[in-house]
């Protein structure tokens, strides 16, 4: 697993051992970032279920302003720092080792870019896509992205005030980003 491009491009990430996280394949990061590539320069990223950091990571590799890691797996949130001592991205970042619904729900940042991927069996996809777009209580400033991966074989319901901007399927994986709408 390795940076695509930018600053940090080609750098090898470190991996968490065992089965409990699922990284993102090299397929799959890569065709998230061709249909993002205008849309991470100078944002803020919030990478909920963090993982290793890569998603969050290849953002600030391309300029991203600033990026929030959460994760509550204490290994995870270990990995994710040195991956960030290893890109030297560090100073445009903050890890967090705690708890995603708890991060949504006392968060008073905005973020711009939205990287949503817990645990497939986990049934909180859904939940925390809803508690990310609740009326009143959105996290993303107009005209955001949510990036959802989930399996293919699931549609996720467009939430209220965001369009869907399309839903990628690479084999049994699918990406769904969704726009958020503009204060019209």
């Amino acid at each position: 697993m390795r940076v695509i491009t930018g600053s940090a491009g080609g750098r090898r990430l470190l991996e968490l051992e065992g089965l409990e996280t699922r990284p993102t394949t090299d397929r799959v990061k890569e065709g998230v970032f061709s249909a993002l590539q205008f849309d991470i320069e100078g944002r803020r990223v919030l990478d909920l279920f963090a993982g290793t950091g890569q998603m969050g990571i290849e953002c600030l590799s391309r300029g991203a302003a600033f990026a929030v890691f959460v994760d509550q797996r204490r290994d995870a949130f270990e990995v994710v720092k040195k991956n960030l001592a290893l890109t030297n991205l560090q100073d445009r970042a903050q890890v967090i080792c705690g708890n995603a619904r708890d991060f949504v729900a006392r968060t008073s940042e905005g973020f711009d870019l939205v990287f949503l991927d817990p645990p497939y069996a986990s049934g909180l996809l859904e939940e925390m896509l809803g508690r990310i777009t609740a009326p009143g209580f959105d996290i993303l400033h107009p005209y955001g992205i949510i990036v959802a991966e989930h399996p293919a074989d699931r549609r996720l319901a467009v939430p209220a005030g965001y369009r869907l901007r399309k839903t990628y399927r690479y084999g049994k994986i699918a990406v769904t980003l969704f726009r958020r709408e503009g204060n019209e």
